[in-house]
């Protein structure tokens, strides 16, 4: 994935938009995180409890509202979704990582729905501090936002169980049928890839889109295709829920750990908040020394894209 990076388009399935068009007829502005955050706070079978250092270095306004306000596009599995049907109550592993965040800080970490093209608007005019949706730390947004980095990610194999076909790195998907969805990053990847194909005088991938990455997970369960190209947390969710785990699995490369073309997604913080920004990096640390963030990220699928280290304003590009 690069995740998120200029908005690359990944479809949500008509129940999940329903469910996001409910949230919003709620109350716009209406906070949907649902944790307790300035006690002791169980996430992901870790507790976590405040550090009172990085609660006083927190800037004045937000240890008095004891709030920070978080906008988020929901859903985007695995990073944001609805935990029911019809309900507000959020989870997933950036809503996960904000409870978690915010019970070290002793502040609450209060998740609002918003349309991912209005989060950086909504920031600027202060309407939010800070941006959890698996947004991609890119230098364009370094302008209007300072980045803690918490992932690297980018495009995944998703293979049926078992590996039939023995799929062990980019590269052996040439001279084979492989989904990805249309429109899509992970679309740009295999089309750039069909040169290093040809250099190796193999055959080009026999590129096949669909609508939705639903309909290539179908393709690919039918033996229509031999793999789908999606983004690698979303892949490593699908390998985590479809069928109860049985479906799918994940290809998982030594030499791009965190996925293909891998960029750092992360927290973006409002720059008039820098205080916030200092403490929330501090406190993400505090979470990886732990091993806290590795949990979450497991939690969903994705143990492989979590950093080693808190880094801010990673993206060089």
């Amino acid at each position: 994935m690069p995740t998120r990076p200029v908005r690359r388009a990944v479809a949500a399935t008509a129940l999940l938009i329903a469910a996001s068009t409910a949230l919003s007829a709620c109350g716009k502005d209406r906070a949907v995180d649902d944790a307790a955050s300035t006690g002791d706070v169980a996430v992901a079978g870790v507790h976590v409890t405040r550090d009172a250092k990085l609660h006083a270095a927190l800037p004045p306004a937000i240890r008095s509202s004891g709030t920070v306000r978080v906008a988020t596009d929901v859903p985007y599995a695995p990073f944001v979704m609805f935990k029911a049907e019809g309900r507000p109550e959020l989870t997933g592993l950036d809503h996960d990582l904000g409870q978690a965040l915010g019970a070290k800080l002793g502040v609450r970490f209060a998740f609002t729905a918003q349309k991912f093209d209005g989060i950086v608007p909504g920031i600027q005019a202060g309407k939010f501090d800070a941006v959890m949706s698996a947004m991609t730390d890119t230098r364009e947004r370094q302008r209007v936002l300072d980045f803690v980095d918490y992932s690297v990610s980018g495009s995944g194999i998703l293979v049926a169980k078992g590996n039939p076909d023995r799929i062990a790195r980019l590269d052996d998907l040439c001279g084979k049928k492989v989904a990805t969805q249309a429109a899509s990053h992970q679309l740009e990847v295999l089309k750039k890839h069909q040169s290093t194909c040809a250099e190796a005088g193999r055959d080009a991938v026999s590129i096949q889109t669909f609508p939705k990455d639903s309909d290539a997970q179908l393709a690919l369960r039918s033996g229509k295709v031999v793999a789908d190209l999606v983004t690698k947390p979303g892949a490593g969710w699908s390998a985590k829920t479809a069928d109860g785990g049985r479906a799918f699995e994940v290809v998982e490369d030594p030499a791009a750990g965190g996925g293909y073309e891998a960029t750092p997604n992360g927290i973006g913080v409002s720059k008039q908040l820098p205080g916030l920004t200092d403490a929330i990096q501090k406190a993400l640390q505090a979470l990886i020394d732990d091993g806290t963030l590795g949990k979450i990220c497991d939690k969903y699928g994705a143990a492989s894209i979590a950093v080693k280290q808190a880094t801010r304003n990673a993206a060089v590009s």
